[in-house]
């Protein structure tokens, strides 16, 4: 009998420890508790299925030109600086070329020689009229004028390449002086993001001296992993957020999808278009990018009634007028302001979506008592 009633009583005790872990802990609220939560119905609601990605903000390279020489010169003037706003066709700096001189040389030459060749040729036909020459001389002359005439349209083609409108070539004609200094102009209207250039510095055609961006629209890219490259597609819905600027997300649609893999990251690049009128979004900065699939109905419960306990979460479930159960659930990714109900929860289950804190300090309170 000693022996028998110590370890009837520790067989007891065991039994009452197992008993009190499988219950449920249940709160009774207080009216006045019952005045600082709200309580809801779950039910079924559009679960998304999303990827997040790490991205970048980047320039939209449909809006960026860049601009240099046309002509082997020096730079003698700049008008522009870093940052600043230009219009299409605004001049960016001038440069100074023997190499212009030389073809616009030979453009008044050849111009000379054709309108002399042309008289000749004139001057033949009122001959040839008069049975003073004979057809041979007057079709000689006349290969003479198509030879002047194609180095003629050569030198002209070549001043065009050069940057010279049909104006300037014009002008040229008509005042037949050599003007050897020639402007850069931007191509596109937009903001000077990159400028490689320095007064008196010589020039090759191949130099790229200014980068314009329009900057009212930029790009968010991201690189997709290989493994997840059937995932994205063009057109699918995208959320960003931006490091720089905390509490802004912004949705868009996928605009790009690599039909690619890069060999070096074993990645495929995707890209999201983003207006941005008021320049908030400067390229590099560091965003977040995700993709959400089509939503698909399953039960949800709002992300404010769950409460993280113990590396788990709970949440609380009405039971009775004033008695709450706390349950242990099993949920997906947040989604928005929901979270996906795996298990734990059933339809229609009134669930604490505020004052949940309070509940919990209630029921710690009465465990330690």
């Amino acid at each position: 009998m000693t022996l028998f009633t110590p370890l009837l009583f520790i067989l007891l005790l065991i039994s009452s420890t197992s008993n009190a872990d499988d219950s449920l802990p249940v709160v009774k609220a207080s009216p006045t508790l019952m005045k600082q939560i709200k309580i809801m119905a779950i039910g079924e609601g559009q679960v998304h299925d999303s990827l997040r990605l790490p991205a970048r903000v980047d320039l939209d390279q449909q809006r960026v030109a860049r601009m240099g020489a046309t002509v082997t010169g020096r730079i003698t003037q700049i008008q522009v600086e870093l940052g600043q706003n230009v219009a299409k066709g605004e001049h960016l700096a001038t440069i100074n070329s023997t190499e212009l001189g030389l073809v616009q040389s030979t453009y008044l030459k050849t111009s000379a020689q054709v309108n002399l060749r042309r008289l000749a040729v004139n001057r033949a036909k009122r001959l040839l009229a008069s049975d003073v020459i004979a057809a041979a001389e007057l079709q000689e002359r006349e290969g003479v004028l198509n030879e002047a005439d194609v180095d003629l349209r050569t030198a002209t083609d070549q001043l065009r390449v050069f940057g010279m409108s049909d104006r300037d070539l014009a002008q040229l004609a008509k005042d037949k002086k050599i003007h050897s200094f020639l402007p850069i102009t931007a191509s596109i209207q937009g903001t000077i993001v990159e400028r490689k250039v320095t007064v008196g510095q010589v020039v090759q055609p191949a130099d790229a001296l200014f980068t314009v961006a329009d900057l009212s629209h930029v790009w968010v890219v991201a690189e997709l992993p290989e493994q997840q490259a059937s995932w994205a597609h063009k057109g699918d819905e995208a959320l960003v957020t931006i490091a720089a600027l905390p509490g802004q997300e912004l949705s868009g649609r996928l605009i790009y999808v690599a039909d690619m893999v890069d060999p070096k990251s074993r990645t495929v690049t995707v890209r999201m278009a983003l207006p941005n009128p008021e320049r908030n979004f400067k390229p590099q900065m560091l965003a977040t990018l995700l993709i959400r699939k089509q939503g698909v109905p399953a039960l949800v419960v709002p992300d404010s009634a769950v409460l993280r306990i113990n590396d788990s979460e709970h949440v609380f479930v009405q039971t009775a007028p004033e008695v709450f159960e706390l349950r242990l659930v099993k949920l997906g990714v947040l989604d928005g302001n929901v979270r996906h109900v795996i298990s734990g929860l059933t339809q229609g289950d009134k669930v604490v979506v505020e004052g949940g804190f309070h509940l919990n300090s209630e029921r710690q309170r009465k465990e330690l008592e």
